[in-house]
């Protein structure tokens, strides 16, 4: 099995001649102020047969970008819609139309549940979202190797059970941009960070056992972001720091081929 990063918090997990792909976007307008159309972002490099989310912030699902990766009907698994009404769900109503509109195959699926897809076995395993929407990490297996991919969660309990279960891990791919977010829906905003920050991803990773430890879910050169939304200076530096040798930076667009 290899990973490849595709920027942002999107992977292309590639084994047996099939792919898949995990919070795959193209459009990032919605975050960054002034972004231009596939700039720090990497296309997969082929086909791709199933597509898994880890939540519906609008980073992380694109429709328009799994409808062109993706053939007809392929499943793409993603969690539970939101709890509420409209304001509660502001942050993930966008990109439920989106699904909808372009008439994916989307499947809710439940946290610990797994899925045989191809030569992958994937498994939805918990994560807590800083914004309190619904969000699921994933674990995937292929070729007898281990991924884990994190979303953009925040720390928490459930690391030990998700070690228990699954460790050691070839890869973990962990968000370390430690984002504070205030939102007008969130009022008032919380000071602490609504995704780990590099020391708690190295944590995240020491807890899993990874192999190799890689961020993502953060911008080298940290462009202009929505009103509200402060990453940490610099997530790359501060990582390898905490992490140690397990510390592996990927740039966009490289491959971490897992049999070696």
């Amino acid at each position: 099995m290899r990973v490849r990063r595709l920027g942002w918090a999107g992977l292309e997990i590639e084994a047996g001649g099939k792919r898949l792909v995990i919070d795959y976007v193209r459009d990032l307008s919605p975050l960054f102020t002034g972004w231009k159309p596939g700039e720090g972002l990497a296309l997969p490099s082929g086909r791709v047969t199933a597509a898994l989310v880890t939540h519906l912030h609008r980073d992380h699902t694109d429709a328009s970008a799994l409808a062109d990766a993706l053939p007809p009907g392929a499943p793409v698994l993603r969690p539970a819609p939101g709890h509420g009404d409209d304001v509660d769900n502001v942050t993930t109503l966008p990109a439920e139309r989106e699904l909808a509109l372009h008439r994916m195959a989307a499947e809710v699926v439940d946290t610990w549940s797994t899925r045989e897809i191809g030569p992958f076995r994937v498994t939805a395993v918990p994560s807590v979202d800083g914004l309190g929407d619904p969000q699921l990490n994933w674990v995937v297996q292929a070729d007898g190797q281990r991924v884990f991919h994190g979303g953009d969660t925040m720390f928490h309990g459930y690391w030990w059970l998700i070690a228990r279960r699954f460790s050691p891990f070839d890869a973990a791919f962990l968000p370390a941009n430690g984002a504070v977010v205030d939102a007008p829906h969130l009022q008032p905003p919380s000071p602490l960070p609504a995704a780990m920050d590099p020391m708690q991803a190295a944590a995240a990773a020491e807890i899993l056992d990874a192999r190799y430890a890689v961020p993502m879910h953060y911008e080298t050169e940290q462009p202009d972001k929505i009103a509200g939304y402060v990453e940490v200076s610099d997530p790359e530096r501060e990582f390898r720091t905490h992490a140690g040798r397990r510390a592996h930076v990927l740039a966009v667009g490289e491959w971490l081929d897992l049999a070696t």
